[in-house]
């Protein structure tokens, strides 16, 4: 069975690295096309770039991956893993010591993230012209979020394996409750105490579009606290814009440096694209759905870790209950990765629907596909996906369909259809 297991693993491996060939080799087939209605915003050498840079995340991400996934070989069938186990037993009781055992991976995989992230923010990020941050402020923003996911990691681990060890028949329900109570008091907590950790929040200066939101979220029947600008080109030239918060710490923040990219019309109608995903629902659906799913695991975990062949799938005789953790969520990873187009599939509904929702309450379904046209030039974002990749594994619609889709709309609306 241990050889079985190692196998599928490794074809699951094969087709996520597969997928990631297929679509490099059609970027490099397709890339240098200027796509229908990109001709007056796209030129050539943009393409090259956006070929360019594509290639280069592919290839660090490619190389991450293939680390990560070697050393989880040998981890999980080299033999690594009873002795990391034994050294955690070691260091105390089963709160403390099973708190240790999973801290001490988050850290492994922290540390082995770091040289990625340094190669990826001021090698591939400075060569392409989007990273402005310093040394100094790569690190403060490590240190902080370490030590941010140590605590909140830390503490509810100990919370969880205190749930288990004081009600050992029905802990997979009070774990899913401690989790669902959780998540709830970051939303909220979230845009006060966290983000301001690491990004200074204020006013939007650009004079008269905060006047104009807030009439854009009347009309959507939203109310916010704040429409807040945020320092992101301290970090990186790359723009966005979110909603963060519910009830009433719910706020708008901008990228500034979408302010600057962008015209008010087009701000505005990236902003009715969010309030679409909160009038259709799309937030309060995922976070249920999120939360049902999550139980459910729960409870299936509560099934695996209780039977007594579960060791043996690896060729362990024994292990402890968080060794058999990380197995079950090993074996979970690899059932979950045939639901992923299924997932990806609805979270590109939902945006299809957010994009509709936006063209009916700015009236202007330009004012969108341009803002989509000059966010995918200014972040080199690849219009040339290959249509199995994207399936799999875009969460949003590609960039070259929703404009289309706009512009089609939009047309009707002049022709009166």
């Amino acid at each position: 069975m241990k050889w079985l297991i190692l196998l599928t693993y490794l074809a699951v491996l094969a087709a996520r690295h597969g997928l990631r060939w297929l679509n490099l080799r059609h970027l490099a087939r397709h890339g240098a096309t200027v796509p229908e209605g990109f001709e007056d915003a796209v030129r050539p050498e943009d393409l090259q770039k956006t070929s360019a840079y594509t290639l280069a995340r592919s290839r660090l991400g490619l190389l991450q991956g293939l680390l990560g996934s070697a050393l989880l070989v040998l981890f999980l069938f080299g033999g690594l893993l009873p002795h990391y186990d034994r050294w955690a037993a070691s260091s105390g009781g089963f709160v403390l010591s099973g708190t240790l055992f999973l801290l001490g991976l988050l850290l492994i995989q922290t540390a082995l993230d770091i040289p990625f992230s340094l190669y990826g923010t001021f090698c591939i990020e400075a060569r392409f012209g989007f990273n402005t941050t310093t040394w100094r402020l790569w690190l403060s923003d490590l240190l902080k979020s370490t030590l941010l996911s140590l605590l909140l990691a830390g503490l509810l681990a100990a919370g969880a394996l205190a749930l288990v060890s004081a009600s050992p028949d029905r802990w997979w329900l009070w774990v899913w409750a401690l989790f669902a109570a959780v998540t709830l008091f970051l939303l909220y907590l979230s845009p006060v105490l966290i983000e301001p950790l690491f990004f200074r929040f204020e006013p939007v200066r650009r004079e008269g579009l905060e006047e104009e939101i807030r009439r854009l979220m009347g009309r959507a029947g939203l109310k916010v606290s704040k429409v807040l600008q945020v320092d992101a080109s301290r970090r990186s030239r790359h723009s966005n814009a979110y909603f963060t918060g519910i009830g009433r710490v719910k706020r708008i923040v901008l990228f500034d440096t979408l302010l600057e990219q962008m015209e008010p019309p087009e701000t505005l109608a990236i902003l009715a694209h969010e309030v679409g995903h909160w009038k259709k629902g799309h937030i309060w659906k995922r976070l249920l759905a999120t939360e049902a799913l999550f139980l459910a695991g729960c409870y299936v975990a509560f099934r695996l870790l209780h039977w007594p062949g579960l060791p043996e799938l690896l060729g362990l005789e024994q292990a402890s209950f968080c060794a058999r953790l990380v197995l079950v969520a090993f074996l979970g990873s690899l059932a979950a990765f045939p639901l992923a187009p299924l997932s990806s599939w609805l979270s590109r509904r939902a945006e299809w629907q957010a994009d509709r929702y936006a063209a009916e309450l700015t009236g202007e379904p330009e004012h969108l596909a341009s803002a989509l046209v000059r966010l995918s030039r200014e972040n080199l974002a690849n219009l040339h996906p290959h249509p199995l990749y994207a399936r799999v594994y875009y969460s949003h619609p590609p960039i070259v369909e929703r404009v289309r889709a706009l512009r089609r709309r939009n047309t009707s609306k002049e022709t009166g259809r």
